[in-house]
């Protein structure tokens, strides 16, 4: 289960090229798999989301990186956050993370959601369909991939897939944990609930509470114990030496969006950090001891502003993984 996660969202890097791109992004998953984070993820896109970059940043498929970065680690769990349903076929998406699994000894986790960048599917002929499809074609995903691995041959007629007697040899090493992203209260929660060993949850930080108390309410539903799911939170990080160092970095990213962070006013601020956490690390391991502090099982962090420089991923996760081995 997923306590202290690394999240690769971007491969543009400074001073970078296509030729060190590979071996940058390796330089990253060996920091945080020495530093003490237990799952490396990247993001399961086409095309670079807004807010991060442009459309025509570099973006490596997800299944193909995480396969070669399966054969540089040795520990650290491997995954998609989060895998986008309507990019594959439930029982192509079974057989590769199954595959992951195999080629990684046994490390693969199965992030899953309903998918919603709608510009990346009408450009690349991917069926969008409604919000209601989407969700619908995820659920009988999850009918169709769960049994597959765990040995069952399923047979499945529903609105969007249909299979017969599906195969899945050689099966996963291991359990496959499937965490199901978003904070979805009505559908995706309620997956979670019904489903997943994981839940992720993407909301602004005084959200939590509410996430939390929805996803217990579906557990009393559904009978399911509620202690039997990991719950984790998607945030962003911006760490530094010092708190000084770490301001430096916030305003130079700002920056980089256009943003003059001393001329911002407060309401505006708290806006752009509801989900951002930036400090040294005595500032940082405060922050991420409060969230857990709501309830949370765990915490996945990706670091835009300064990820690409893997002593940075080290310090993070030298600084956080006491928290999570006490």
């Amino acid at each position: 289960m997923t306590k202290l996660g690394y999240q690769i969202p971007n491969f543009n890097y400074p001073n970078g090229s296509r030729e060190t791109l590979f071996e940058d992004v390796v330089a990253q998953t060996l920091a945080a798999e020495a530093s003490g984070f237990d799952t490396v993820f990247v993001m399961d896109h086409f095309y670079q989301l807004p807010g991060i970059g442009n459309p025509d940043d570099y973006m490596l498929e997800c299944y193909s990186l995480l396969a070669a970065l399966a054969a540089r680690t040795s520990k650290i769990h491997l995954g998609s956050l989060v895998t986008g349903n309507t990019y594959r076929n439930p029982t192509f998406l079974a057989k590769t993370i199954t595959t992951l699994d195999v080629i990684s000894g046994g490390r693969a986790l199965l992030g899953i959601g309903a998918g919603w960048f709608e510009m990346e599917h009408n450009a690349l002929g991917f069926e969008f369909g409604t919000f209601t499809d989407r969700f619908e074609k995820l659920e009988e995903a999850l009918q169709i991939i769960l049994p597959m691995l765990e040995g069952e041959r399923p047979s499945f007629s529903g609105k969007h897939y249909s299979v017969v007697d599906a195969i899945n040899e050689p099966q996963p090493l291991h359990k496959i944990p499937v965490m199901i992203g978003g904070g979805g209260e009505k559908k995706t929660l309620r997956m979670v609930a019904q489903y997943a060993d994981e839940s992720n949850l993407i909301c602004n930080r005084d959200e939590i509470p509410r996430k939390l108390e929805v996803l217990e309410e579906h557990c009393g539903r559904l009978g399911r114990d509620r202690n039997e799911i990991c719950v984790s939170w998607l945030g962003f990080l911006g760490i530094a030496p010092t708190q000084e160092a770490a301001e430096a970095v916030r305003k130079e990213y700002w920056q980089s969006k256009g943003i003059d962070w001393d001329t911002a006013d407060d309401d505006f601020k708290a806006m752009l950090t509801s989900r951002m956490i930036f400090g040294g690390p005595d500032q940082v391991k405060e922050q991420i001891q409060g969230l857990l502090d709501l309830g949370l099982d765990g915490l996945t962090l990706n670091m835009i502003p300064n990820g690409h420089d893997s002593e940075m991923v080290a310090l993070a996760g030298e600084t956080l993984a006491p928290l999570f081995n006490q």
